[in-house]
This record gives structure tokens, C-alpha cells and sequence, in this order.
């Protein structure tokens, strides 16, 4: 194994998975930056939720390294990796997915509940991001009576809660209505931008991978740029698969 550079809290190396035969992932290398929104672009089928899942250790690649803060994900036991996502890192699906039998507080402190936070800590550090969210006024009504985007929102809190080190949001704005998608992800956006969370973003919107700090493309399982968006708009090392940072 290869340590990871210095200055990335989040660092994968060579990755390849496949799903039922077919390749997901061919020799992809990316490192992401404490802080930083990286967006991972790239068409329906490319590959970027398969990443995601790597580098959050909820999949283990058929070959290749991950490496969170120095440490190695992919040689972790299925209970240590578990442990990590709960504790470390954070988790927006593009479905809002919500106990309909709780309401939208007690929804977003979960996660918390579940890690035996008293009940009123969690409910103060709830409902602090749905106000963050500007999702306050819904604390007390349950998903039914929410609207998608008031839904999607309150499952933004619940992946913030916690304070994750980092943040993966797969195509979490894909379900919305195209006005309600430019309001959430700005809120999703300046959210983590505030908290310094490390957020790994998947997108096939080129509009929504614009509003990143840099954009890695997939096609067919193979990373094939990197795009700075502030600063430069100059593609970095255009190159087939396996493509290192």
C-alpha cells in the first residue's frame, strides 16, 4: 500500500468494481481536500455512485486503496467500516427516504437518538439545522404534510447532525422540481461551506457540478478529467482510465 498525500482527508487509488460481471469502476484515482466540495461528474450509469460507495467504505472495491485521514478503509471489518460511516461521515440519498411515524425533528436527530444523545440535546442540535435549512417552521409536522423539497431538506439535517468529517451527497437534488434544485443545493452548499465539511457531491447536472470547487468526470466506469471551478476553467490532465490526481 501507497499512504495517501498529506493534504487529503479522503484519498482512493486505482479502484476497480464491478457489478455482476459488468465494470462499474476501472482504475479510478481521486483525493479530495479537507474542506472541499469535489463534484463527481459524469452520465446516468458512469460510475459516480459506485465511488461514492467506495470511499465511504459501504462498498469494498474488487481492487484498489481508500484511504480516510490517513487510515485505511478498504482492509477495515465490516463492523469497523459500519462504525465509520455512523461516526464519521454523513449520507444524502436522492430519494428523501423518512420514518413517516416521526416528525421532521425528531427525523433529522435520528442519528443521534440512535447513538444515545439525550433526547433534549438532540432535539436542540435538530432543530438548529432545520432553521439552518430554513426548515424551522415544519419541525413539528411529519412527512406526509411536507412538500418534496421540505422533505429532502430534513434529510440534509439528519446527515449534518452529527458533524460528519465528511459529507456524500448522491444526486441528493434529482427528485426536485428544477427551481426547488437550485434552492436546496444552495442551502446544502453553504451549509457545508460554513461547517468546513468535506463534501463528495454526484451529479449528472453539469449546472450542479458547476457550483462545486472541482469536478472529476466519469464515463464508463473511467475517470477522464478534473475541472477547477474557481479560479480556472481549464480541464487538469484530460486522460483515459486510472487517471491519478
Amino acid at each position: 500500500m501507497v499512504a495517501p498525500p498529506d493534504n487529503d482527508v479522503l484519498w482512493a487509488r486505482s479502484l476497480h468494481h464491478s457489478h455482476g460481471g459488468s465494470p462499474a469502476l476501472t482504475g479510478v484515482s481521486v483525493g479530495v481536500r479537507e474542506g472541499e466540495i469535489l463534484a463527481v461528474g459524469g452520465p446516468r450509469g458512469s460510475g459516480k455512485t459506485t465511488l461514492l460507495r467506495c470511499l465511504s467504505g459501504s462498498l469494498v472495491p474488487n481492487e484498489g486503496e481508500v484511504w480516510f485521514n490517513s487510515g485505511p478503509v478498504h482492509t477495515l471489518g465490516a463492523v469497523a467500516r459500519e462504525q465509520l460511516r455512523r461516526d464519521r461521515f454523513g449520507w444524502i440519498d436522492p430519494e428523501p427516504a423518512l420514518v413517516p411515524e416521526l416528525n421532521a425533528w425528531e427525523n433529522a436527530a435520528l442519528p443521534l437518538l440512535l447513538r444515545g444523545i439525550g433526547h433534549r440535546a438532540a432535539k436542540k442540535a435538530a432543530l438548529e439545522w432545520l432553521e439552518r435549512l430554513d426548515i424551522d417552521m415544519c419541525a413539528k409536522k411529519r412527512p406526509h404534510a411536507l412538500l418534496q423539497a421540505q422533505r429532502q431538506r430534513v434529510v440534509i439535517a439528519r446527515a449534518l447532525v452529527t458533524g460528519p468529517a465528511v459529507l456524500f451527497a448522491d444526486e441528493p437534488t434529482a427528485a426536485l422540481h428544477r427551481t426547488d434544485r437550485a434552492q436546496v443545493l444552495r442551502t446544502l452548499l453553504t451549509a457545508a461551506r460554513s461547517h468546513r465539511i468535506t463534501t463528495v457531491l454526484a451529479t449528472h447536472d453539469t449546472d450542479v457540478a458547476a457550483l462545486a470547487d472541482r469536478t472529476v468526470v466519469l464515463i464508463d466506469g473511467c475517470r477522464v478529467n478534473s475541472i477547477e471551478n474557481k479560479g480556472t476553467s481549464d480541464a487538469e490532465g484530460v486522460a483515459a482510465c486510472s487517471l491519478s490526481v
